[in-house]
């Protein structure tokens, strides 16, 4: 089984800033053997076994001098020599000087993932130096934390009981929040009262399991096995960073793959280690970015089975933090193949097979059971049934759309289907969510235009919504510090004080408030936009796109164009009639419909769905033809905005209060 990959050395100058004409030297799982090879050097200081690191899965490291040579470890303040023999611990953020005073190297544990910024000629000051945007990218993939070891919380029993901490550093986090009732939410575990219905699984979205978290808290909550089984014959996954090695130890069922294409938005030694790393038979692809500083940021799978297809969207990298130590969200649903009866594609295949083409990926012919050699590109996609697709796909490509284009993508594309929709009049006005994990440059005009699309739709009586007051729901300085995996975890919230801290911002923030879900502590790389009145939802957006315009485009020369940097995905849930069925069309499943078999409904029954929160106070159906879907949205709802005592979390500045593992930040 492939070793994951715990962190990386990566090399420093002797003034101590990344040296990028030296290769980085990944650590994995056990024990790795470090000396003059991996350095490419003559230096005879240097033993050809000079320091062994044992890794280990939660990211803990043991570092122990083989070499005739003394090494420095320098850790926080203190600077320490080591002799032969001699051990010691190997944290995050540690430098290691292999002689004292030459090869120098800091200790990182591995996560990443895009921080947009739709200002490419901006930079920001980053560990006491300016750095540019693409700098500031790679930097950022090399301060992120791995793992369980990032557990700071034991849960014991029931809610009432939850027990802190293993840090005496937590006190000044309110303890007492972990045990008190949100209002809007009648007792802490609503989850453990939510029941996952399969028969309108594709109707709503699962969060991913968190490690370390208590069993209610993960009852409904998926993995990546839990995606990823069954006779898949031919696997396309769509990603903005992949880890191959924790890949295939966490999913061994991708070994057993025929052929996978890998969609990629990598770039530099992270794009060479995956090439030595991928199995023969997998294709790498990184889809072409026109316009600088854009990122290829999808998330999603598209799953060829003999039965079928099935499409994941979801917001996590494939590596091994984002789905362990996060909030995260997935949807999926499985489609049988078109049979000679079906009609003209549906709206969910046209925007599917649109964004798949441009991402121009090299065909590659398959042998598939009863259908033969073919060539896997965007037109293949059409031979499946999308007639039950329970969403709308929400898409962005880099690239000046204008004309037909102008409202294909981004977050115009979410303006040309709300604009279409009937709303109840409940949704008047109502309020906006946003809620992500990386926030671009933004000015008041953009988030206008933004809040416009949003907005959109209209009441029976054919009168607007109306523009809804939005609220960006963000963690403050205190929820990182005594997150799970503490400042670590902030990481992975990669926005700049620049960004973070303008004052057209200031009336917008809202709190991340998880207790009903149990994730207070699990800090957000989900992605979600959503309009609410109370617990009901007029429509929800699960997506990979944070809040910039790389992600969803500006509007330019008089609103007939749209710049959009990046490539995004999301799927939009909106309330909609649906027919019941006695069981649902699976690829996995046993006994369920064959190959393009339709599903027969049961009675011929259909209902038109409410979406609505876990802490809807109602049960079942509220009339014989709607019937509430309820949709776990991790965090409060209405959201408590930001007192004057929250700041919100920027990564690039310094925080010298200690957190849970009495570390500081950086």
């Amino acid at each position: 089984m492939p070793q994951a990959k715990i962190g990386l050395l990566v090399p420093l100058r002797s003034d101590f800033v990344v040296d990028k004409s030296i290769s980085e030297i990944p650590i994995l799982e056990g024990v790795n053997v470090i000396g003059r090879n991996n350095l490419n050097v003559s230096d005879k200081r240097v033993s050809r076994k000079h320091v062994s690191l044992q890794a280990s899965p939660d990211g803990s490291s043991e570092l122990v001098v083989e070499g005739s040579n003394p090494l420095v470890l320098k850790s926080g303040n203190q600077r320490k020599k080591l002799y032969t023999g001699e051990k010691a611990a190997l944290l995050h953020g540690d430098i290691l000087e292999l002689v004292p005073g030459s090869h120098c190297f800091k200790y990182e544990l591995v996560c990443v993932d895009h921080a947009s910024s739709s200002n490419p000629s901006s930079n920001f000051t980053f560990k006491g130096k300016r750095t540019s945007v693409d700098e500031a990218l790679q930097i950022k993939k090399h301060r992120q934390a791995d793992g369980t070891g990032a557990i700071a919380v034991d849960f014991q029993g029931e809610h009432q009981n939850i027990s802190v901490m293993r840090s005496s550093s937590i006190s000044s986090c309110s303890q007492s929040e972990l045990a008190t009732n949100l209002d809007s939410c009648n007792g802490l575990e609503v989850l453990r009262q939510f029941h996952f219905l399969e028969d309108i699984a594709s109707l709503t979205f699962r969060l991913m399991q968190v490690k370390g978290l208590p069993s209610w808290v993960n009852s409904s909550s998926v993995t990546i096995k839990d995606v990823i089984q069954g006779d898949v014959l031919v696997a396309i996954l769509s990603n903005y960073m992949v880890d191959i090695d924790w890949l295939l130890s966490a999913c061994p069922a991708m070994k057993r793959i025929p052929h996978v294409l890998v969609v990629h938005g990598e770039s530099g030694a992270a794009v060479e280690h995956i090439k030595k790393t991928k199995p023969p038979n997998w294709i790498l692809h990184k889809p072409s970015l026109p316009i600088s500083y854009g990122t290829h940021h999808s998330k999603a799978m598209l799953l060829i089975y003999p039965k079928g297809l099935r499409v994941v969207v979801h917001t996590a990298n494939l590596i091994f933090v984002d789905w362990n130590n996060k909030t995260q969200g997935l949807w999926m649903q499985d489609f049988p193949w078109k049979d000679q009866n079906s009609g003209t594609g549906s709206p969910f295949e046209n925007d599917l097979v649109d964004y798949l083409s441009m991402l121009k990926w090299p065909e590659f012919s398959v042998n598939l059971p009863n259908v033969g050699h073919i060539n896997i590109n965007a037109s293949f996609f059409r031979k499946f049934d999308y007639s039950n697709a329970a969403v709308r796909l929400i898409a962005s490509v880099p690239g000046y759309h204008i004309g037909p284009n102008l409202k294909k993508w981004g977050h115009m594309k979410v303006r040309s289907i709300l604009e279409e929709f009937v709303f109840d009049k409940e949704f008047h006005k109502s309020p906006l969510i946003y809620q992500f994990s990386s926030l671009g440059s933004l000015d008041e005009k953009w988030l206008s235009e933004f809040s416009f699309s949003m907005s959109s739709g209209v009441t029976h009586d054919k009168s607007p919504l109306g523009i809804g007051k939005p609220l960006i729901i963000w963690p403050t300085v205190e929820d990182v510090r005594c997150s799970l995996e503490g400042y670590a975890a902030g990481s992975c919230i990669p926005s700049p004080q620049k960004n973070v801290e303008k004052d057209v911002l200031n009336k917008y923030w809202a709190k991340w408030k998880a207790t009903h879900v149990g994730r207070c502590r699990a800090m957000p790389h989900i992605k979600t936009y959503t309009r609410y009145n109370g617990q009901n939802l007029a429509w929800f957006l699960l997506t990979s796109a944070n809040l910039s315009k790389a992600a969803w485009g500006a509007l330019q020369k008089n609103n007939s164009q749209l710049m959009i940097r990046s490539y995004e995905l999301g799927v939009l849930f909106l309330p909609t009639t649906v027919q019941r069925h006695g069981s649902v069309f699976s690829c996995t499943a046993n006994g369920k419909p064959e190959q393009g078999e339709r599903v027969p409904p049961k009675n011929g029954d259909t209902f038109k769905s409410k979406l609505v929160t876990l802490c809807w106070k109602e049960n079942g159906r509220i009339s014989s033809s709607t019937e509430a879907v309820q949709l776990p949205v991790p965090y409060q709802l209405p959201p408590q905005p930001y007192t004057h005592e929250d700041v919100p979390w920027s990564w690039d500045r310094r925080y010298t209060k200690k957190d849970v593992y009495g570390r500081v930040w950086p």
